[in-house]
């Protein structure tokens, strides 16, 4: 109960408000092609808020991987000049309806945002943040290697058969199948 405990507190420390647990398992829908608009969707009304503080806007995670099933939920990456200075650029963000959901300050000064009215993660950090290429460049192997894609494919539907506690939960227990794809690729840790 203990770790439990400490593992609750770490998981809702990072969330800006609160959260309620998960305590269910993880949806994952098949690759829709429509995903990639939806993120340029999105990257367009970045640029408009952002303009010039956007160094990099990319789109991340499962949903860029054609073929790749996903939580139906657009992970988005980008890169402002000081992730931390969120006086430069959360009130632009907010001013078109994004949310900020998590602060990780600790972790790559990592922020969150969900948006307006499409299911997102906009994921901000600052330029240098190895985070960044390993994002993009697990995005891009995944791309291009059948037999990797199809271990993490599988990976990920046997792990979202289970219940989570936290979704974070569910994404900490894929990183030994990402850690072993990515040193393949020749990408940095995720803790680097």
């Amino acid at each position: 109960m203990h770790d439990q405990a400490e593992r609750d507190a770490k998981v809702t420390r990072a969330f800006v408000g609160t959260r309620q647990p998960h305590n269910a398992t993880v949806e994952l829908a098949d690759y829709d092609p429509a995903w990639p608009a939806l993120f340029e969707r999105e990257a367009t009304r970045i640029r408009g808020a952002l303009a010039d503080r956007v160094i990099a806007l990319e789109h991340v995670g499962s949903t860029s991987i054609p073929g790749m099933a996903a939580k139906p939920r657009i992970d988005i990456l980008l890169a402002v000049p000081d992730s931390s200075d969120e006086a430069t650029y959360v009130p632009a963000l907010e001013g078109v309806g994004y949310v900020l959901t998590i602060r990780e300050p600790e972790w790559h000064q990592h922020r969150v945002f969900k948006g307006p009215d499409t299911d997102i993660n906009l994921h901000v950090f600052s330029p240098g943040s190895g985070e960044i290429a390993r994002m993009i460049g697990l995005r891009d192997w995944l791309r291009t290697h059948p037999d990797d894609h199809a271990l993490y494919l599988r990976r990920k539907r046997e792990l979202a058969a289970r219940t989570w506690r936290w979704v974070q939960d569910y994404a900490d227990e894929k990183s030994s199948v990402v850690a072993e794809i990515t040193a393949r690729a020749g990408l940095a840790p995720q803790d680097a």
